[in-house]
């Protein structure tokens, strides 16, 4: 049953980490159940792919090889008799995630603008959106988590996300300026009858669904221009990549400085790992021009 105990120490791990993990639990323990069938006590290639085999569907296999795999690397780290597969023995894991659309400072004005032109049943809804957009611009937080917000989420330090993505809450300090904008909406917001705990409200006295939120962002970019009428275009959850991305541009020209930013930045935006932090550099090219150029000196340095 070792195998099964070095799941339970690999789930651990995980979640230790702040990740939920549930559904990798159930896959990997049932990976442990075919290596006991197969009378594994190692993890093999070979067992990794035919266990991955017995999916359904070409993406469960990967997906199965995948779990497999981190598993792998995992415990080959104590134990080199554990091996693991070639990174791509399958093919490719997944797509590679879209490049963000970084959408300027005057392009979000323009969609806060439009968006108080959106037509609702009641005066609350365009100066919903309008907030709700100029927040997510403004801070980088999740749409999920800027719906999900209670009016007494609100505090003197500045926003707490009581359940975000991982389950983990954290606080979101904001500018004065934020802070004076949501002291304006919940004013106006103070004359919706009936209205719930929920900071962003419609007509009807609670948060708009996300996929409202989604279409009517779509709408307006669409109608400024931004986003052709049937291509891919800015996205609601571009407001978010676009913040991160002009905070490290905010950094300046010292590597270091958007080094130390980085781990900030991925605190702030509540990512359980900062591998995806880095991932905004690709919307930054000269940043990460600089970055490689910093490492290419200092290996170039080290090596002589």
């Amino acid at each position: 049953m070792m195998m099964h105990h070095n799941v339970d120490r690999f789930v651990q791990l995980n979640r230790t980490l702040g990740k939920k993990f549930a559904a990798q639990e159930t896959s990997l323990r049932a990976f442990a159940d075919f290596a006991v069938e197969q009378s594994s006590s190692h993890v093999t290639t070979a067992l990794i792919v035919a266990w991955a085999g017995c999916a359904s569907t070409p993406g469960a296999v990967q997906i199965r090889f995948d779990q497999a795999r981190a598993f792998a690397v995992f415990l080959h780290a104590e134990d080199v008799r554990h091996e693991i597969p070639a990174m791509g023995l399958l093919g490719r894991s997944r797509r590679r995630r879209p490049a963000p659309h970084i959408l300027t400072q005057n392009q979000i004005s323009q969609i806060m603008q439009e968006a108080l032109l959106v037509p609702g049943r009641t005066p609350i809804s365009p100066l919903t959106y309008h907030y709700l957009f100029g927040l997510l611009a403004s801070t980088g937080i999740r749409i999920s988590e800027a719906l999900s917000l209670r009016c007494d989420d609100l505090n003197a330090d500045g926003i707490m996300i009581q359940n975000g993505k991982f389950g983990k809450s954290r606080l979101v300090p904001i500018h004065a300026s934020t802070r004076a904008a949501l002291e304006q909406y919940l004013e106006a917001r103070g004359n919706v009858r009936n209205a719930g705990d929920d900071l962003f409200v419609l007509g009807h006295g609670h948060a708009p669904a996300a996929t409202r939120a989604h279409v009517v962002f779509v709408r307006i970019v669409r109608k400024l221009g931004l986003r052709n009428p049937t291509g891919p275009g800015p996205r609601l959850h571009d407001l978010r990549h676009s913040f991160a991305v002009h905070s490290l541009e905010a950094c300046g020209s010292n590597p270091q400085a958007v080094l130390r930013h980085m781990k900030a930045l991925s605190t702030y935006l509540g990512h359980a790992d900062i591998a995806n932090t880095y991932w905004y550099l690709e919307a930054t090219p000269v940043l990460l021009k600089l970055i490689a150029s910093t490492a290419e000196e200092n290996w170039i340095g080290g090596a002589a």
